[in-house]
């Protein structure tokens, strides 16, 4: 077969190429040189009807072919600018998606990206990345292309690509994996599988590590965590000890959490916290992210303030933040559809069954109070020669005001939760919360949105709260306008508020 020589570079390195690649190529663009011909066909393909033109000529078979001849690291350069091509012309262009199939492609560009892994230049991560973008182009054809891709890397192919800890190759693999199970309920069955979880583990440890720059990853944990309830499973599975299902009594080294643990939660209470009302909330999602709250708080000394809010460089007390967030989120579902599982209990109702409201009037009643209010202490310590008494300190900035968000959601038209306020004498405590404070912005309006909740409806609230008695008041004239007074308890020696308006 006739071959001619190709300067490629200005090195003038050669490549042995067969005529019936290059021609159509060359014909296609109106040039003679490779280099410019992939520039002048990368730029044709950015357009719909740039991609319709060349897949009537036949192109891209060319361009697979292509891809064999161009070796790397002497041609890197080279199969970038192929592989970019390859993966315009698949962009929508239904044709070039059947052709890459029926041309095995697949097995094609998945060679390409198996030979730069572990060689760890930029050019090859750079390879790895374009090459997972074509796979991620021609996935979104359908069920048919999202098999032949599925069946060449699942499993050992993605778990190979998802131990590179970089985020150019980490987006465009969730973009292929999320694909590929969107369309079928068999991936998505393998994935949520014991080899399915190894690989989103390696992905939630990459991303954990390099953080990530595109949405893919959000909705790939979305699919596995909350539309299909593997979120215990998954993040037992990243503790580095112990793959026990049950959140609250995972072994963890050094009595801790793994920072892969705080960073899966983080982005579960972003997801959820955007799609509130959109998700069905499962009874083992909630009960295992109340298990992990209540390991955290075991293991947060809560003897130093926080200097910031999440995510604070504390794996542990991010845990506890992060934990409380998405407990704050789950207790906000009710009415909105989003909280009862197949028709069966409010997932609300059964975290309150299992002692959440106990557990943060517990942790409100044990923390500092707010710095209005120990302004107000403080006073009445010099009038009346006060002792002080020690109080845990929020571990961040914001930790109270999430509990008293929790606490609020749960009280909203639930009248066992409002009279479980008043019988563990929370009432006062949460009127303490309707203040500002510059360690928990928004406290005072949770605070008021707590305490709204909390008497509505509920005349025995309601006459507690009106029968408060004068006992020692101290004047706090940032209290005022909202129609409150702090008062000293002599007996307690702790501060409240009354309602003297």
């Amino acid at each position: 077969m006739k071959t001619q020589s190709l300067v490629l570079d200005s090195k003038v390195e050669e490549y042995a190429l067969a005529e019936n690649i290059l021609q159509p190529l060359f014909s296609a663009s109106n040039l003679s040189t490779l280099d410019k011909t992939l520039e002048i066909l990368i730029e044709a393909s950015r357009t719909s009807n740039g991609r319709s033109d060349l897949a009537s000529k036949n192109i891209l078979p060319r361009v697979l072919q292509l891809i064999q001849s161009v070796s790397c690291p002497s041609g890197c350069h080279r199969l970038l600018l192929v592989l970019k091509l390859l993966r315009n012309l698949c962009a929508g262009e239904v044709l070039n998606q059947n052709s890459f199939i029926e041309q095995n492609g697949v097995k094609i560009v998945l060679t390409v990206i198996m030979n730069s892994v572990g060689l760890g230049s930029d050019s090859d991560y750079g390879i790895i990345r374009m090459g997972l973008q074509v796979l991620g182009n021609v996935s979104l054809a359908g069920e048919e292309h999202q098999h032949a891709i599925w069946h060449q890397l699942f499993p050992d192919g993605f778990v190979e690509i998802s131990r590179i800890r970089k985020r150019e190759t980490c987006d465009p693999l969730c973009m292929v994996i999320y694909t590929c199970c969107e369309g079928s309920h068999g991936m998505l069955a393998e994935l949520c599988g014991d080899q399915g979880l190894l690989i989103a583990v390696e992905i939630v440890c990459t991303a954990s590590t390099v953080g990530f720059g595109e949405d893919w990853l959000k909705l790939l944990l979305l699919k596995i965590c909350l539309e299909e309830f593997h979120f215990p499973l998954l993040i037992s599975k990243l503790c580095p000890l112990d793959a026990s299902k049950n959140c609250e009594d995972i072994k963890f080294s050094n009595g801790g959490f793994a920072p892969e643990q705080a960073f899966l939660l983080s982005i579960v209470s972003e997801i959820l916290n955007e799609r509130i009302g959109e998700i069905t909330i499962s009874d083992d999602f909630s009960l295992c992210v109340f298990g992990i709250f209540k390991r955290a708080i075991g293991v947060v000394d809560f003897v130093s303030r926080g200097k910031s809010g999440l995510p604070t460089g504390s794996t542990a007390i991010d845990v506890l933040g992060y934990s409380l967030t998405i407990l704050r989120d789950i207790c906000a579902l009710d009415g909105l559809g989003g909280t009862k599982e197949g028709g069966s209990v409010d997932v609300v109702d059964l975290l309150l069954s299992s002692g959440l409201i106990e557990l943060l009037l517990c942790l409100l009643h044990e923390l500092e109070p707010p710095a209005i209010i120990v302004k107000a202490i403080k006073q009445g310590e010099n009038q009346e020669g006060m002792g002080s008494y020690s109080s845990k300190l929020c571990p961040y900035k914001g930790f109270r005001r999430d509990i008293v968000a929790v606490i609020g959601n749960c009280a909203y038209r639930r009248k066992h939760v409002q009279d479980e306020i008043r019988h563990r004498n929370g009432i006062l405590l949460l009127l303490q919360q309707c203040v500002t404070d510059e360690e928990n912005l928004f406290l005072r309006e949770w605070g008021i949105w707590s305490v709204k909740n909390m008497l509505e409806g509920n005349t025995e609230n309601q006459q507690q709260v009106a029968e408060l008695e004068l006992q020692g008041s101290v004047d706090v004239p940032e209290l005022a306008g909202v129609g409150l007074r702090v008062e000293v308890d002599q007996r307690t020696r702790r501060a409240k508020l009354v309602n003297v308006s």
